[in-house]
């Protein structure tokens, strides 16, 4: 089957069998979808389980599936039946790519590991998503708080005395969705060069650590074990909300420069003779001498008067908004954050092409919406 008219993009023409579900596989896959890529969503009969995520829901669909499933077409599959299999194994013999994110060995039984799909297709891409690796971890379901409990994340997260909290989102799930992305492309690109395929495995807890960045550097390469901080940085200051007159503002110094706009803008330029504040490394070892004075500036004007003033100066900072007030800055700053594929809006794919860029053609399908179509090649 020709690749159809929508599948423009610099991904054009791969052919991709997402055998995934949830988050993390369904997220990775619509990237490459945005991107070009023809993606036939492998369901089991009752649909990816985010189908049933609700609320909140649009038209009676939860937005949760609606989020990371459009450009993509869905077949519904029973691996148990035998022509329903026939059929997965017909299109993972076709695909560039197999995406899937069961237990390490779940689809071995069905002849659609990556071994037996490799055999009769030795180009094939193959990834795979897990929670902890094919290996002694391989039996341990993979969900994202899991994960942000046993990397530390949760350590990190909140008041210093007080519980440990969750990231707002499953941010692991996400980026390991993005490491198979790069997994997934870099396999290609090497395949272009042998004509042969690879396994791509990606966990959610090697994509956690390498994640974690500066708190897992700090312990690997430093011998430091991070603490909950709250909002403050570990390594900077200030880097965290500060109270003005009308509520909090994040305010950054992150450089000796900054600081030094920072303390002109708030009239206190003396406080750049003070040894305690000279350096960065000083501002963060007497943050607690030092926060009081900025916040006695700070609370003398709202936190919209000090943001016009900060930006203007070269000091960063920002208001804290809630998710309406993200999407709206991103509009105000031309970037269109919102896009519509086949009028259900979404956010748009983060990456910018300047020759071949994303596309936003086709709906997060109904269960089963291109099975009759899909049948109907496969025999071809």
């Amino acid at each position: 089957m020709a690749a159809p008219e929508r599948n423009r993009g610099p991904l054009a023409g791969l052919l991709v069998a997402d055998f995934s579900r949830i988050l993390a596989g369904p997220y990775a896959t619509m990237l490459l979808a945005d991107l070009g890529a023809d993606v036939i969503k492998v369901e089991g009969p009752g649909g990816d389980d985010t189908r049933t995520w609700m609320p909140p829901t649009r038209d009676g669909v939860a937005t949760y599936y609606l989020g990371i499933n459009r450009n993509k077409r869905s077949i519904a599959l029973d691996l148990r039946d035998d022509d329903d299999l026939a059929t997965a194994r017909a299109l993972a013999a076709r695909a560039d790519v197999l995406i899937e994110n069961f237990k390490p060995g779940g689809l071995r039984r069905f002849g659609l590991d990556y071994t037996s799909v490799a055999a009769v297709n030795p180009a094939v891409v193959y990834a795979s998503i897990s929670g902890f690796g094919s290996g002694s971890g391989a039996a341990m379901p993979g969900y994202d708080l899991m994960v942000q409990a046993v990397s530390g994340l949760m350590s990190l997260t909140g008041d210093p005395d007080g519980p440990p909290f969750r990231a707002g989102i499953s941010v692991f799930d996400v980026m390991a969705g993005m490491h198979a992305g790069i997994g997934i492309l870099a396999a290609l690109h090497h395949r272009t060069a042998s004509g042969t395929g690879q396994h791509v495995e990606v966990n959610l807890l090697s994509s956690a650590l390498s994640g974690l960045v500066n708190h897992s550097s700090g312990y690997v390469a430093g011998g430091t074990v991070p603490f909950r901080m709250g909002n403050a940085h570990p390594s900077l200051f200030p880097y965290e909300p500060l109270p003005t007159a009308d509520g909090d503002l994040i305010v950054i110094a992150g450089n000796d420069g900054q600081f030094r706009k920072l303390c002109a803008v708030l009239g206190c330029e003396e406080l750049l003779h003070d040894p305690r504040f000279q350096r960065n490394q000083d501002r963060t070892a007497h943050r607690e001498a030092l926060r009081p004075l900025l916040v006695e500036r700070l609370r003398a004007k709202g936190k919209q008067e000090w943001f016009d003033e900060l930006m203007a100066a070269g000091v960063p900072c920002a208001p804290i908004n809630t998710v309406d007030g993200g999407v709206a800055l991103a509009a105000s700053l031309g970037l269109d954050p919102v896009v519509e594929a086949g009028a259900v809006p979404g956010i748009r794919n983060p990456i910018t092409l300047s020759a071949t860029p994303p596309r936003y053609e086709l709906p997060p399908p109904g269960l089963d919406e291109h099975g009759e179509e899909i049948r109907q090649w496969l025999k071809n």
